[in-house]
């Protein structure tokens, strides 16, 4: 079990953040946020795959006014995504969001930071003070990659104290960069400093296809030190894609239950004498019928497969010509290969049905 940092709680509209609260995923809508239409079908979209907060853009007067109507049309914790306007900012949280975020590198008067804060106070609204590499002013080309952690760092704390300064303390601290291990030692850096609730995620991790093992690594080898209370996948693309890779790291390190089958597979080997991989994709198809946290395990050859056969609920071990089902850990029948799928499917019919 992993041993998550206790932090305070900051309650985002229903949702609360830190303390022993479950780790939040949220996303970010991709359309013009003035385009109220849209942005409340993208977040429909988002809270049917199990997005928790979503965060719009408001760049301009448009999208604060906007974002009022988005607010009632909708059932999830809205946040704003400020930057360099501190009227938006309070623009938006008069529309009604739960939560904004604001860029210490973009907003940095400290009359701007007042108003907004008193505003946010006023409405009881949470802050996330976000600090992203590449928006830190003084970060030059000569700087070398250490010393930027430390800069980010410095900026956090010099926000931090003037929020707390104000008597504001519902907070949510980020701090990120494009790159994995700053990303991993700025977190540890904050969490060693700050009990508020830190939101993770890798910032321009890239297209699907590149983005998610480096943000895996980022976010699931801070979950797994116990760092963060709620998290983004940011991908170029299509935001729900996010939300699924959200959940398969908080999945992967034991922090969520899981609510889907998931299949186990042989990566195969010269003593295979069956096609694993064919028979795999096989069975992926029939559990994308199946909304049940089954452990499903498809297997090659006689070294693993009877002990990753023994701890699923259901598999495949298979042999030449023929293959062994196991069911609940224990082999049930012996079946030749081309019935495997059929008999497979019974007992998947068989698992969905039980309780």
């Amino acid at each position: 079990m992993i041993l998550r940092r206790r932090t305070r709680q900051v309650d985002v509209g229903p949702v609360r953040l830190g303390g022993s609260n479950p780790i939040a995923v949220q996303s970010m809508t991709k359309v013009d946020t003035a385009d109220v239409r849209a942005c409340v079908r993208q977040i429909g979209r988002l809270t049917v795959a199990g997005c928790d907060l979503v965060r719009v853009a408001v760049p301009t007067r448009a999208d604060t006014e906007a974002l009022a109507e988005i607010v009632r049309r909708v059932d999830v914790p809205i946040i704003a995504d400020v930057h360099f306007s501190p009227d938006r900012a309070i623009e938006a949280i008069e529309a009604g969001a739960t939560k904004i975020r604001i860029n210490p590198g973009n907003i940095k008067k400290r009359l701007d930071i007042l108003r907004i804060i008193d505003c946010a106070k006023q409405h009881a609204a949470a802050v996330r003070i976000g600090v992203n590499e590449a928006s830190i002013r003084d970060l030059k080309e000569d700087v070398p990659p250490p010393r930027r952690t430390v800069l980010m760092l410095r900026e956090m704390k010099k926000y931090v104290r003037v929020f707390e300064r104000r008597g504001f303390e519902k907070l949510v601290l980020s701090v990120k960069s494009a790159d994995v291990v700053r990303t991993i030692e700025a977190n540890r850096a904050i969490a060693d400093v700050f009990d508020y609730p830190i939101h993770l995620g890798l910032t321009h991790a890239g297209l699907p296809e590149d983005a998610r093992v480096p943000s895996a690594v980022a976010i699931g080898t801070l979950l797994a030190e116990g760092i963060g209370d709620t998290i983004r996948v940011s991908l170029a693309g299509d935001p729900v894609e996010e939300i699924r890779l959200g959940r398969e790291i908080l999945t992967s390190v034991g922090l969520s239950e899981e609510h889907r089958p998931r299949l186990t597979v042989c990566p195969t080997c010269g003593r295979c004498k069956i096609d694993v991989v064919r028979l795999a994709r096989q069975v992926r198809k029939l559990l994308l019928l199946i909304d049940k946290p089954l452990k499903v395990a498809v297997m090659g050859c006689i070294v693993n497969g009877p002990g990753e056969c023994a701890d699923a609920d259901l598999a495949i071990c298979a042999a030449q010509g023929k293959g062994f089902i196991y069911a609940h850990g224990k082999k049930k029948s012996v079946v030749p290969e081309g019935e495997l799928m059929a008999a497979l499917r019974n007992e998947l019919q068989l698992a969905a049905r039980s309780e």
